[in-house]
């Protein structure tokens, strides 16, 4: 059975990267949520004045990988104690945010969250969101897959 999941953790094309990796991972595309623009450009997105995020938007067989173990990649990916960046990058496009699609996803990101701020990997608090998903738009063409295109391994 197949679903979706959505993530935010800095520039989006290391992030697809990633996830692409995943087994049970079906599909990926890369875009911006959470925005007050219609079908927003990353030039827009990058001016920091729409609001979006830029995020990954994961298909998953629910057979063969959890949200759970999605949400594992998610931690391990970046740092979510950071606020409104990851590394170099700045800016609210680049955020930690997970957004979720039902309630059940939402419990489970919970949870996670919580684990992991109890765990004392972190001297910092965690910065990460948790969401309701709203609409995906997907970044232009050029984006899609843009670290198997290019082989540019870093943002």
């Amino acid at each position: 059975m197949e679903k979706l999941a959505t993530f935010g953790a800095g520039c989006f094309w290391g992030v697809e990267h990633k996830f692409r990796q995943v087994h049970g991972v079906v599909d990926t595309a890369v875009g911006y949520m959470g925005g007050q623009v219609d079908n927003p450009t990353y030039e827009q997105v990058c001016r920091d004045d729409t609001g979006h995020t830029e995020v990954c938007q994961v298909e998953y067989n629910h057979d063969i990988v959890s949200y759970k173990e999605l949400l594992d990649v998610f931690w391990n990916l970046h740092n979510p104690t950071q606020v409104d960046r990851q590394g170099p990058d700045i800016g609210y496009q680049y955020r930690s945010v997970i957004y979720y699609h039902d309630e059940n996803q939402k419990q489970i990101a919970e949870q996670s969250l919580e684990t992991l701020a109890n765990s004392g990997k972190f001297t910092e608090p965690i910065a990460t969101a948790i969401q309701p998903a709203q609409t995906f738009w997907r970044a232009e063409e050029y984006h899609q897959r843009y670290v198997e295109k290019t082989g540019r391994n870093v943002c």
